[in-house]
Protein backbone atom coordinates (compact mmCIF):
# COMPACT_ATOMS: atom_id res chain seq x y z
CA UNK A 1 0.00 0.00 0.00
CA UNK A 2 1.27 3.65 -0.42
CA UNK A 3 3.68 3.33 -3.41
CA UNK A 4 3.57 4.40 -6.52
CA UNK A 5 4.81 3.60 -9.52
CA UNK A 6 7.27 6.84 -10.65
CA UNK A 7 4.92 9.08 -13.08
CA UNK A 8 8.62 10.76 -14.06
CA UNK A 9 7.72 7.65 -16.76
CA UNK A 10 5.48 9.23 -19.21
CA UNK A 11 8.16 12.33 -19.02
CA UNK A 12 11.18 10.98 -18.82
CA UNK A 13 10.88 8.26 -21.82
CA UNK A 14 11.99 10.22 -25.23
CA UNK A 15 10.83 8.79 -28.58
CA UNK A 16 13.46 7.31 -30.88
CA UNK A 17 13.65 9.14 -34.44
CA UNK A 18 13.09 7.49 -36.99
CA UNK A 19 11.54 4.52 -38.37
CA UNK A 20 13.98 2.09 -36.23
CA UNK A 21 16.60 -0.41 -37.98
CA UNK A 22 16.91 -4.04 -39.04
CA UNK A 23 17.84 -6.52 -36.50
CA UNK A 24 18.18 -10.38 -36.55
CA UNK A 25 15.76 -12.51 -34.08
CA UNK A 26 18.26 -14.64 -32.39
CA UNK A 27 15.25 -17.04 -32.27
CA UNK A 28 13.62 -17.04 -35.23
CA UNK A 29 17.02 -16.17 -37.23
CA UNK A 30 14.27 -13.53 -39.64
CA UNK A 31 14.90 -10.13 -39.77
CA UNK A 32 12.40 -7.77 -37.96
CA UNK A 33 11.84 -3.84 -37.78
CA UNK A 34 13.21 -2.43 -34.49
CA UNK A 35 12.89 0.69 -32.51
CA UNK A 36 15.38 -0.86 -29.49
CA UNK A 37 18.26 -3.16 -31.02
CA UNK A 38 20.38 -4.27 -28.52
CA UNK A 39 22.36 -1.68 -27.30
CA UNK A 40 19.62 0.46 -27.11
CA UNK A 41 17.95 -2.84 -25.50
CA UNK A 42 20.42 -3.35 -22.80
CA UNK A 43 19.84 0.55 -22.16
CA UNK A 44 16.24 0.64 -21.91
CA UNK A 45 16.05 -2.41 -19.77
CA UNK A 46 18.60 -0.98 -17.36
CA UNK A 47 16.59 2.18 -17.12
CA UNK A 48 13.41 0.32 -16.36
CA UNK A 49 15.36 -2.05 -14.15
CA UNK A 50 15.26 0.37 -11.55
CA UNK A 51 11.83 1.82 -12.23
CA UNK A 52 10.51 -1.76 -11.44
CA UNK A 53 12.70 -1.85 -8.08
CA UNK A 54 11.45 1.42 -6.68
CA UNK A 55 8.00 0.43 -7.28
CA UNK A 56 8.27 -3.38 -5.53
CA UNK A 57 11.85 -3.57 -4.04
CA UNK A 58 13.99 -6.23 -4.16
CA UNK A 59 13.01 -8.69 -1.45
CA UNK A 60 16.01 -8.58 1.48
CA UNK A 61 17.44 -11.98 1.96
CA UNK A 62 20.99 -12.51 0.05
CA UNK A 63 20.79 -15.97 0.08
CA UNK A 64 17.10 -16.33 -1.77
CA UNK A 65 18.53 -13.45 -3.95
CA UNK A 66 21.80 -15.76 -4.93
CA UNK A 67 20.06 -18.92 -5.33
CA UNK A 68 17.38 -17.57 -7.73
CA UNK A 69 20.32 -15.90 -9.27
CA UNK A 70 22.19 -19.24 -9.64
CA UNK A 71 19.50 -20.95 -11.21
CA UNK A 72 18.54 -18.02 -13.45
CA UNK A 73 22.24 -18.10 -15.03
CA UNK A 74 22.30 -21.55 -15.00
CA UNK A 75 19.23 -21.30 -18.04
CA UNK A 76 20.51 -17.87 -19.07
CA UNK A 77 23.21 -19.79 -20.25
CA UNK A 78 21.53 -22.33 -22.32
CA UNK A 79 19.26 -19.83 -24.30
CA UNK A 80 19.86 -17.89 -27.64
CA UNK A 81 20.78 -15.28 -25.96
CA UNK A 82 23.25 -16.41 -23.51
CA UNK A 83 26.20 -13.22 -24.87
CA UNK A 84 23.89 -10.88 -23.20
CA UNK A 85 24.38 -9.76 -19.04
CA UNK A 86 21.40 -11.46 -16.96
CA UNK A 87 19.90 -9.71 -14.13
CA UNK A 88 17.65 -12.51 -11.92
CA UNK A 89 15.79 -10.82 -8.84
CA UNK A 90 13.18 -11.93 -6.59
CA UNK A 91 10.72 -8.85 -5.74
CA UNK A 92 9.20 -8.29 -2.05
CA UNK A 93 5.62 -8.88 -3.07
CA UNK A 94 3.01 -10.83 -2.19
CA UNK A 95 1.57 -10.94 -6.04
CA UNK A 96 2.20 -14.22 -7.52
CA UNK A 97 3.76 -13.02 -10.98
CA UNK A 98 6.89 -13.02 -12.80
CA UNK A 99 7.55 -11.14 -15.72
CA UNK A 100 10.85 -9.82 -17.75
CA UNK A 101 12.24 -6.31 -19.17
CA UNK A 102 14.37 -5.95 -22.21
CA UNK A 103 18.03 -6.48 -22.00
CA UNK A 104 17.98 -9.60 -19.76
CA UNK A 105 16.03 -8.32 -16.56
CA UNK A 106 13.78 -11.53 -14.98
CA UNK A 107 11.90 -10.66 -11.62
CA UNK A 108 9.92 -13.78 -10.01
CA UNK A 109 7.89 -12.44 -6.61
CA UNK A 110 8.29 -14.00 -2.98
CA UNK A 111 4.28 -14.31 -3.69
CA UNK A 112 4.74 -16.95 -6.54
CA UNK A 113 7.77 -18.87 -4.91
CA UNK A 114 5.42 -19.58 -2.33
CA UNK A 115 3.42 -21.67 -4.32
CA UNK A 116 6.11 -23.41 -6.06
CA UNK A 117 7.49 -27.00 -4.96
CA UNK A 118 10.65 -27.43 -6.23
CA UNK A 119 13.56 -25.84 -7.73
CA UNK A 120 12.02 -27.20 -11.33
CA UNK A 121 8.86 -25.37 -10.53
CA UNK A 122 11.08 -22.46 -9.87
CA UNK A 123 13.28 -22.54 -13.11
CA UNK A 124 9.94 -23.47 -15.18
CA UNK A 125 8.65 -20.08 -14.61
CA UNK A 126 11.76 -17.97 -14.99
CA UNK A 127 12.77 -20.31 -18.07
CA UNK A 128 9.60 -19.04 -19.56
CA UNK A 129 10.41 -15.31 -18.75
CA UNK A 130 14.18 -15.89 -20.51
CA UNK A 131 11.81 -17.40 -23.47
CA UNK A 132 10.53 -13.58 -23.76
CA UNK A 133 13.49 -11.66 -23.57
CA UNK A 134 15.52 -14.27 -26.07
CA UNK A 135 12.73 -13.75 -28.58
CA UNK A 136 12.57 -9.80 -28.01
CA UNK A 137 9.19 -9.73 -27.25
CA UNK A 138 9.34 -6.70 -25.22
CA UNK A 139 11.21 -5.05 -27.83
CA UNK A 140 8.39 -6.29 -30.21
CA UNK A 141 6.14 -4.61 -27.64
CA UNK A 142 7.55 -1.45 -27.53
CA UNK A 143 8.18 -0.85 -31.48
CA UNK A 144 4.56 -1.19 -31.48
CA UNK A 145 3.89 1.05 -29.11
CA UNK A 146 6.20 3.77 -30.80
CA UNK A 147 3.74 4.34 -32.94
CA UNK A 148 1.37 5.10 -30.75
CA UNK A 149 3.67 8.19 -29.64
CA UNK A 150 5.04 6.83 -26.59
CA UNK A 151 8.35 6.08 -25.06
CA UNK A 152 10.24 3.71 -25.11
CA UNK A 153 11.22 3.03 -21.42
CA UNK A 154 7.62 4.30 -20.79
CA UNK A 155 6.30 0.99 -22.90
CA UNK A 156 9.12 -1.05 -21.39
CA UNK A 157 8.09 -0.58 -17.85
CA UNK A 158 4.32 -0.09 -17.65
CA UNK A 159 4.19 -2.67 -20.15
CA UNK A 160 5.84 -5.64 -17.84
CA UNK A 161 5.02 -4.03 -14.91
CA UNK A 162 0.59 -2.76 -15.08
CA UNK A 163 -0.52 -5.75 -16.73
CA UNK A 164 -0.31 -7.69 -13.90
CA UNK A 165 -2.07 -4.68 -12.11
CA UNK A 166 -5.78 -5.31 -10.62
CA UNK A 167 -7.90 -3.44 -8.30
CA UNK A 168 -10.83 -0.80 -8.09
CA UNK A 169 -10.86 2.36 -10.15
CA UNK A 170 -12.03 5.47 -9.18
CA UNK A 171 -9.46 6.64 -6.95
CA UNK A 172 -5.80 6.02 -8.52
CA UNK A 173 -5.79 9.10 -10.67
CA UNK A 174 -5.82 10.98 -7.82
CA UNK A 175 -2.45 12.91 -6.65
CA UNK A 176 0.11 12.25 -9.54
CA UNK A 177 -1.00 8.59 -10.54
CA UNK A 178 -1.64 9.71 -14.64
CA UNK A 179 1.08 7.59 -15.71
CA UNK A 180 -0.62 4.31 -14.69
CA UNK A 181 -3.83 6.35 -15.67
CA UNK A 182 -2.76 6.73 -18.88
CA UNK A 183 -1.06 3.17 -19.56
CA UNK A 184 -4.29 1.58 -18.62
CA UNK A 185 -5.32 2.52 -22.86
CA UNK A 186 -2.52 0.92 -24.07
CA UNK A 187 -0.43 -1.75 -22.54
CA UNK A 188 -1.48 -5.18 -24.62
CA UNK A 189 -0.47 -8.45 -23.27
CA UNK A 190 1.72 -10.55 -25.23
CA UNK A 191 0.08 -12.70 -28.16
CA UNK A 192 -0.86 -16.00 -27.86
CA UNK A 193 1.85 -17.06 -30.21
CA UNK A 194 4.22 -15.54 -28.19
CA UNK A 195 3.03 -17.28 -25.20
CA UNK A 196 2.92 -20.28 -26.84
CA UNK A 197 7.05 -19.57 -28.18
CA UNK A 198 8.08 -18.54 -24.88
CA UNK A 199 6.34 -21.54 -23.16
CA UNK A 200 8.22 -23.44 -26.25
CA UNK A 201 11.85 -22.09 -25.41
CA UNK A 202 10.99 -22.45 -21.50
CA UNK A 203 11.13 -26.19 -21.97
CA UNK A 204 13.86 -26.44 -23.92
CA UNK A 205 16.53 -24.27 -21.61
CA UNK A 206 14.58 -26.54 -18.99
CA UNK A 207 16.05 -29.53 -20.68
CA UNK A 208 19.71 -27.62 -21.80
CA UNK A 209 19.86 -27.36 -18.23
CA UNK A 210 18.86 -31.27 -17.08
CA UNK A 211 15.42 -30.10 -15.51
CA UNK A 212 12.25 -32.57 -16.88
CA UNK A 213 10.12 -29.90 -19.13
CA UNK A 214 7.33 -31.65 -17.50
CA UNK A 215 7.88 -29.26 -14.51
CA UNK A 216 6.59 -26.36 -17.10
CA UNK A 217 3.26 -28.01 -16.83
CA UNK A 218 3.39 -28.73 -13.00
CA UNK A 219 3.79 -24.97 -12.61
CA UNK A 220 0.72 -24.52 -14.48
CA UNK A 221 -1.63 -26.52 -12.81
CA UNK A 222 -0.58 -25.37 -9.61
CA UNK A 223 -1.34 -22.18 -10.94
CA UNK A 224 -4.95 -23.30 -11.92
CA UNK A 225 -5.14 -24.43 -8.38
CA UNK A 226 -5.44 -20.60 -7.61
CA UNK A 227 -8.07 -19.82 -10.01
CA UNK A 228 -10.07 -22.41 -8.76
CA UNK A 229 -9.42 -21.33 -4.98
CA UNK A 230 -10.17 -17.72 -5.53
CA UNK A 231 -13.74 -18.83 -7.71
CA UNK A 232 -15.01 -21.26 -5.05
CA UNK A 233 -13.79 -17.86 -2.34
CA UNK A 234 -15.67 -15.54 -4.52
CA UNK A 235 -19.18 -17.76 -4.82
CA UNK A 236 -18.88 -18.46 -0.85
CA UNK A 237 -19.26 -14.94 -0.80
CA UNK A 238 -21.77 -14.63 -3.76
CA UNK A 239 -19.62 -12.74 -5.95
CA UNK A 240 -18.60 -13.83 -9.20
CA UNK A 241 -15.42 -15.57 -9.76
CA UNK A 242 -12.52 -12.72 -10.15
CA UNK A 243 -10.23 -12.40 -13.55
CA UNK A 244 -7.36 -13.37 -11.46
CA UNK A 245 -4.29 -11.65 -10.90
CA UNK A 246 -1.78 -14.15 -10.80
CA UNK A 247 1.00 -14.95 -12.98
CA UNK A 248 -1.47 -16.34 -15.09
CA UNK A 249 -3.96 -13.90 -15.46
CA UNK A 250 -1.38 -12.19 -17.32
CA UNK A 251 -0.31 -15.25 -19.35
CA UNK A 252 -3.66 -17.03 -21.69
CA UNK A 253 -4.04 -20.48 -19.83
CA UNK A 254 -6.72 -22.97 -21.11
CA UNK A 255 -6.56 -26.92 -21.74
CA UNK A 256 -5.45 -26.18 -24.93
CA UNK A 257 -1.96 -24.79 -24.25
CA UNK A 258 -1.73 -26.86 -20.72
CA UNK A 259 -1.92 -29.94 -23.61
CA UNK A 260 0.41 -28.59 -26.30
CA UNK A 261 2.69 -27.32 -23.44
CA UNK A 262 2.93 -31.24 -22.31
CA UNK A 263 2.99 -32.33 -25.99
CA UNK A 264 5.99 -29.61 -26.31
CA UNK A 265 7.64 -31.42 -23.19
CA UNK A 266 6.88 -35.02 -24.24
CA UNK A 267 9.45 -34.48 -27.30
CA UNK A 268 12.42 -33.96 -24.67
CA UNK A 269 12.93 -37.52 -23.76
CA UNK A 270 16.08 -38.33 -21.12
CA UNK A 271 17.21 -39.10 -17.44
CA UNK A 272 16.81 -35.19 -15.59
CA UNK A 273 18.45 -34.59 -12.63
CA UNK A 274 16.28 -34.19 -8.79
CA UNK A 275 13.53 -31.42 -8.89
CA UNK A 276 15.57 -29.92 -6.46
CA UNK A 277 12.82 -30.33 -3.64
CA UNK A 278 14.64 -30.72 -0.79
CA UNK A 279 16.84 -27.50 -1.48
CA UNK A 280 14.22 -25.27 -2.65
CA UNK A 281 12.24 -26.30 0.49
CA UNK A 282 15.39 -25.23 2.38
CA UNK A 283 16.05 -21.71 1.20
CA UNK A 284 12.33 -20.53 1.41
CA UNK A 285 12.52 -21.54 4.93
CA UNK A 286 11.12 -18.41 6.63
CA UNK A 287 10.84 -16.54 3.51
CA UNK A 288 7.71 -14.05 4.13
CA UNK A 289 4.38 -15.00 3.25
CA UNK A 290 1.60 -12.27 2.54
CA UNK A 291 1.63 -8.31 2.88
CA UNK A 292 4.54 -7.12 4.48
CA UNK A 293 4.43 -4.62 6.80
CA UNK A 294 6.10 -2.06 4.71
CA UNK A 295 3.00 -2.35 3.00
CA UNK A 296 0.45 -2.91 5.27
CA UNK A 297 -1.20 -6.08 6.85
CA UNK A 298 -4.70 -7.47 6.67
CA UNK A 299 -5.35 -10.07 10.14
CA UNK A 300 -9.16 -10.88 9.68
CA UNK A 301 -11.10 -7.32 9.54
CA UNK A 302 -8.44 -5.04 10.80
CA UNK A 303 -5.55 -3.69 8.33
CA UNK A 304 -2.29 -2.69 10.25
CA UNK A 305 0.72 -0.38 9.06
CA UNK A 306 3.20 -0.81 11.17
CA UNK A 307 5.59 2.24 9.70
CA UNK A 308 2.93 4.78 9.01
CA UNK A 309 0.79 3.85 12.41
CA UNK A 310 -2.40 3.44 11.78
CA UNK A 311 -5.25 1.06 11.70
CA UNK A 312 -8.74 0.31 10.05
CA UNK A 313 -11.29 -2.26 10.87
CA UNK A 314 -14.11 -3.32 8.02
CA UNK A 315 -17.49 -4.13 8.73
CA UNK A 316 -18.22 -7.43 9.14
CA UNK A 317 -19.15 -8.89 5.31
CA UNK A 318 -16.94 -6.21 3.76
CA UNK A 319 -13.19 -7.64 1.93
CA UNK A 320 -10.12 -5.32 2.54
CA UNK A 321 -8.16 -4.87 -0.80
CA UNK A 322 -4.67 -4.00 -0.33
CA UNK A 323 -2.45 -2.96 -3.28
CA UNK A 324 0.48 -0.42 -3.92
CA UNK A 325 -1.46 2.60 -4.17
CA UNK A 326 -4.20 2.61 -1.30
CA UNK A 327 -6.61 0.08 0.63
CA UNK A 328 -9.60 -0.68 -0.12
CA UNK A 329 -12.56 -1.32 2.41
CA UNK A 330 -15.40 -2.96 0.08
CA UNK A 331 -19.15 -3.75 0.12
CA UNK A 332 -20.61 -7.18 0.43
CA UNK A 333 -22.09 -6.59 -3.34
CA UNK A 334 -17.91 -5.06 -4.88
CA UNK A 335 -20.31 -1.97 -5.74
CA UNK A 336 -18.82 0.57 -3.14
CA UNK A 337 -15.64 0.89 -0.95
CA UNK A 338 -13.68 3.41 0.79
CA UNK A 339 -10.10 3.54 -0.65
CA UNK A 340 -7.72 4.56 1.51
CA UNK A 341 -4.19 6.71 0.46
CA UNK A 342 -1.76 8.09 1.72
CA UNK A 343 -1.27 12.20 0.71
CA UNK A 344 1.96 12.92 -0.64
CA UNK A 345 4.23 14.81 1.74
CA UNK A 346 4.74 17.24 -0.65
CA UNK A 347 1.37 18.53 -0.84
CA UNK A 348 1.15 19.80 2.64
CA UNK A 349 -1.30 18.82 6.34
CA UNK A 350 -3.47 21.65 5.22
CA UNK A 351 -6.98 20.55 4.45
CA UNK A 352 -8.51 23.52 2.57
CA UNK A 353 -5.55 22.82 0.23
CA UNK A 354 -5.23 19.74 -0.36
CA UNK A 355 -8.83 19.62 -1.28
CA UNK A 356 -8.52 22.87 -3.25
CA UNK A 357 -5.47 21.62 -5.50
CA UNK A 358 -5.59 18.13 -5.30
CA UNK A 359 -9.19 16.99 -6.10
CA UNK A 360 -9.83 20.49 -7.61
CA UNK A 361 -13.46 20.73 -7.22
CA UNK A 362 -15.80 22.73 -9.73
CA UNK A 363 -18.39 23.30 -6.08
CA UNK A 364 -18.68 21.83 -2.45
CA UNK A 365 -18.92 22.04 1.01
CA UNK A 366 -16.73 21.22 4.34
CA UNK A 367 -17.53 20.18 7.27
CA UNK A 368 -14.79 19.70 10.21
CA UNK A 369 -14.63 17.28 12.86
CA UNK A 370 -12.07 14.75 13.86
CA UNK A 371 -11.39 10.85 14.19
CA UNK A 372 -10.47 9.10 17.26
CA UNK A 373 -8.63 12.46 18.20
CA UNK A 374 -7.03 13.64 14.71
CA UNK A 375 -8.11 16.39 12.92
CA UNK A 376 -10.64 15.28 10.29
CA UNK A 377 -12.67 17.70 6.95
CA UNK A 378 -15.33 15.97 5.34
CA UNK A 379 -15.98 17.60 1.72
CA UNK A 380 -19.08 16.77 -0.58
CA UNK A 381 -18.95 18.84 -3.85
CA UNK A 382 -18.36 17.94 -7.74
CA UNK A 383 -15.51 18.39 -9.71
CA UNK A 384 -14.69 18.34 -13.29
CA UNK A 385 -13.32 15.03 -15.42
CA UNK A 386 -11.05 15.00 -17.95
CA UNK A 387 -13.79 15.33 -20.83
CA UNK A 388 -15.48 18.14 -19.07
CA UNK A 389 -18.12 15.89 -17.10
CA UNK A 390 -19.22 16.85 -13.71
CA UNK A 391 -18.49 14.19 -11.00
CA UNK A 392 -19.98 13.60 -8.12
CA UNK A 393 -16.65 14.05 -4.85
CA UNK A 394 -16.90 12.69 -1.63
CA UNK A 395 -13.74 12.79 0.49
CA UNK A 396 -12.93 12.85 4.02
CA UNK A 397 -8.56 13.67 5.29
CA UNK A 398 -7.44 12.91 8.29
CA UNK A 399 -4.61 14.20 9.85
CA UNK A 400 -3.08 10.78 11.20
CA UNK A 401 -0.03 9.74 13.83
CA UNK A 402 3.18 11.76 12.51
CA UNK A 403 1.53 14.13 11.12
CA UNK A 404 0.69 11.91 7.80
CA UNK A 405 -2.28 13.13 6.19
CA UNK A 406 -4.71 10.60 4.57
CA UNK A 407 -7.41 10.82 1.98
CA UNK A 408 -10.70 8.27 2.57
CA UNK A 409 -12.85 7.99 -1.33
CA UNK A 410 -16.19 6.95 -0.76
CA UNK A 411 -16.56 5.47 -3.84
CA UNK A 412 -19.91 3.69 -5.65
CA UNK A 413 -21.50 2.06 -8.57
CA UNK A 414 -24.05 4.50 -8.25
CA UNK A 415 -26.53 6.53 -5.81
CA UNK A 416 -28.53 3.66 -4.51
CA UNK A 417 -25.60 1.63 -4.00
CA UNK A 418 -24.07 4.38 -1.88
CA UNK A 419 -26.93 4.51 0.42
CA UNK A 420 -27.02 0.53 1.32
CA UNK A 421 -23.23 0.78 1.45
CA UNK A 422 -23.11 4.42 3.20
CA UNK A 423 -23.15 3.04 7.09
CA UNK A 424 -20.65 0.26 6.21
CA UNK A 425 -18.49 3.03 4.79
CA UNK A 426 -18.46 5.56 8.00
CA UNK A 427 -18.22 3.29 10.20
CA UNK A 428 -14.85 2.25 8.35
CA UNK A 429 -13.67 5.74 8.13
CA UNK A 430 -14.40 6.13 12.21
CA UNK A 431 -12.31 3.59 12.62
CA UNK A 432 -9.19 5.21 11.77
CA UNK A 433 -6.83 5.21 14.92
CA UNK A 434 -3.61 5.07 15.57
CA UNK A 435 -2.08 1.26 16.32
CA UNK A 436 -2.73 0.30 20.14
CA UNK A 437 -0.63 -2.59 21.56
CA UNK A 438 -3.39 -4.77 20.58
CA UNK A 439 -3.08 -3.77 17.16
CA UNK A 440 0.68 -4.20 17.33
CA UNK A 441 1.10 -7.75 18.53
CA UNK A 442 -1.77 -8.72 15.54
CA UNK A 443 0.43 -7.12 13.03
CA UNK A 444 2.80 -9.59 13.46
CA UNK A 445 4.38 -10.66 9.90
CA UNK A 446 4.13 -14.03 8.61
CA UNK A 447 6.73 -16.29 6.91
CA UNK A 448 6.88 -19.66 5.57
CA UNK A 449 8.39 -22.88 7.42
CA UNK A 450 7.93 -26.47 6.72
CA UNK A 451 7.03 -29.18 8.47
CA UNK A 452 6.16 -33.01 8.28
CA UNK A 453 2.68 -33.93 7.40
CA UNK A 454 0.73 -34.54 10.41
CA UNK A 455 -1.50 -37.53 10.61
CA UNK A 456 -4.51 -35.40 11.24
CA UNK A 457 -4.11 -34.06 8.03
CA UNK A 458 -4.33 -30.17 7.05
CA UNK A 459 -6.56 -30.04 9.83
CA UNK A 460 -3.98 -30.84 12.20
CA UNK A 461 -1.62 -28.61 10.67
CA UNK A 462 -3.58 -25.49 10.58
CA UNK A 463 -3.89 -25.39 14.36
CA UNK A 464 -0.44 -24.21 14.33
CA UNK A 465 -0.23 -21.97 11.32
CA UNK A 466 -1.67 -18.95 10.73
CA UNK A 467 -3.47 -19.45 7.58
CA UNK A 468 -6.97 -21.95 6.87
CA UNK A 469 -6.59 -25.90 5.84
CA UNK A 470 -7.74 -24.29 2.49
CA UNK A 471 -5.08 -22.29 2.23
CA UNK A 472 -2.39 -24.71 3.63
CA UNK A 473 -3.62 -27.15 0.86
CA UNK A 474 -3.60 -24.13 -1.94
CA UNK A 475 -0.11 -23.40 -0.56
CA UNK A 476 1.23 -27.54 -1.28
CA UNK A 477 -0.64 -27.75 -4.58
CA UNK A 478 -3.14 -30.28 -3.12
CA UNK A 479 -6.09 -27.78 -3.13
CA UNK A 480 -9.01 -30.10 -4.31
CA UNK A 481 -6.75 -32.85 -4.18
CA UNK A 482 -5.38 -35.76 -2.15
CA UNK A 483 -3.58 -35.28 0.34
CA UNK A 484 0.23 -35.61 0.78
CA UNK A 485 1.88 -39.14 2.02
CA UNK A 486 1.92 -38.45 6.13
CA UNK A 487 5.53 -37.71 7.23
CA UNK A 488 6.58 -36.01 3.76
CA UNK A 489 7.39 -32.35 4.29
CA UNK A 490 5.33 -29.71 3.38
CA UNK A 491 5.00 -25.74 3.68
CA UNK A 492 2.73 -24.09 6.42
CA UNK A 493 2.98 -20.51 7.62
CA UNK A 494 3.69 -18.86 11.10
CA UNK A 495 3.88 -15.93 12.63
CA UNK A 496 7.55 -14.30 12.94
Amino acid sequence: MFRTLASSLALTAALLAGCGSTVVNPVTGRSERTVMDEPTELAEGKKAHEEVLKEYGAYPDPKLQAYVNEIGQKLAKQSHRANIPWTFTVLDSPEVNAFALPGGYVYITRGILAYMDSEADMAGVIGHEIGHVTARHGAQRATRQQAAGLGVLAATVLGAVLESKAGLSGGTEMFGQAAQGMAAGYVAKYSREQELQADTLGAEYLARSQYDPHNMVDVIRVLKLQEAFAADEAKARGLPAPEGANWLSSHPSNDQRLQQISQNAAKYQGSYASDGAQRFLSVIQGMRFGESPEQGLTRGQNFYHPGLGIALTAPAGWRIENDAEAVSFVAPQGDAALRVLAVPRSAGTDHDAIIREGLKPSEGKVTRGSINGFAASHFVGARKNDNGQTQALEVTLVTGPKQNAYLMAYLSADAAARNRAMPGLMATEKSFRAMTAADQQAARPWQIRTAPFPRGGYAELARQSAVSDRQLQLLNGTYGRQDPPVGQMVKTVLEQ
